[in-house]
């Protein structure tokens, strides 16, 4: 199992804790070093089975500053894709993969379902 995340943000450091306090074996990926690439985000998403658009930060500043609200009803899956390859500050985070899942963001009750 990998574990993307951002390790300055509060969110990732609870999921972190979480998973080691539950005795989760993962692998560390921090995403501002290694940002996932199109061909990972393409796979992730239809593991994921959730619509592409869940796969943005919305709360952070750079989708705020690109107005990516406005803009991402008229983009396509390829152009969305190509976007959140070019900067990991626009992946939501944390992310769990696992061979036959992906969990975006830290919602302990979806985690604890998902692997417990």
């Amino acid at each position: 199992m990998t574990f993307v995340c951002y390790p300055k943000c509060t969110t990732c450091r609870k999921a972190g804790k979480w998973l080691d306090e539950n005795n989760i074996a993962y692998q560390f990926r921090d995403i501002k070093v290694e940002n996932p690439s199109y061909d990972e985000l393409a796979a992730w998403h239809q593991r994921s089975g959730l619509p592409l658009k869940k796969f943005f930060n919305t709360s952070g500043l750079l989708y705020k500053s690109m107005e990516l609200k406005d803009k991402l009803p008229d983009m396509s899956e390829d152009e969305m894709l190509r976007l959140l390859a070019a900067d990991g500050m626009l992946v939501k985070r944390p992310l769990l993969i696992g061979d036959d899942f992906v969990l975006v963001g830290f919602k302990e009750a979806e985690w604890k379902g998902r692997l417990k």
